[in-house]
């Protein structure tokens, strides 16, 4: 490959980085035609974009980057595929979902997750269980209303007809 090519394949690597907030690197080799198509179509619904790429190149790509994904250098060995995503746990539910039908392939290597790197297909686990950023702010959201509907179903209840009627008596006596 020519030098020129190797640059604006870099170069290409690099926009598709920046375009997506999670990174997963993983292993594909050993998976058949059948089964890597699947796969792409998987990857294609649930929003990951999957990409086969050159080590060095990815490397290479990824010093030029603003993010620092030094973390995830151990892992470029070997064939890559690239999983990116902008749902953190996304390419590690799809991961493992996989791994249900296949006890091998696809294989996590290392992710790039939230400004963090993890190694090693341990972690996929524990990814799979990260919640999104939509997620935790729904939980926030949630968490943040449950005092009000208390106080609100409080009020309606059998409690409430206490409370109307102490303030009734209240306002009487003020009278």
């Amino acid at each position: 490959m020519r030098k020129e090519d190797k640059l604006t394949i870099i170069d290409e690597i690099a926009a598709t980085l920046k375009e997506y907030s999670c990174v997963y690197l993983a292993e594909t080799n050993g998976l058949d035609a059948e089964k890597t198509s699947a796969l792409r179509r998987e990857c294609f619904k649930q929003g990951v974009k999957l990409v086969a790429v050159k080590n060095t190149l990815l490397k290479k790509a990824m010093e030029q980057s603003d993010v620092d994904y030094s973390g995830l250098y151990p892992a470029l060995k070997g064939s890559t595929s690239l999983m990116l995503s902008n749902t953190g746990n996304a390419p590690a539910k799809l991961i493992k979902g996989f791994l249900k039908k296949d006890d091998v392939l696809p294989a996590l290597k290392a992710a790039y997750v939230e400004e963090t790197a993890y190694l090693g297909a341990d972690q996929l686990d524990f990814l799979a269980s990260l919640k999104s950023k939509n997620e935790l702010i729904a939980d926030i959201v949630a968490l943040l209303q449950s005092p009000a509907k208390n106080v609100i179903s409080g009020l309606q209840g059998a409690a409430g007809n206490k409370i109307q009627g102490i303030i009734d008596t209240v306002a009487k006596k003020e009278e």
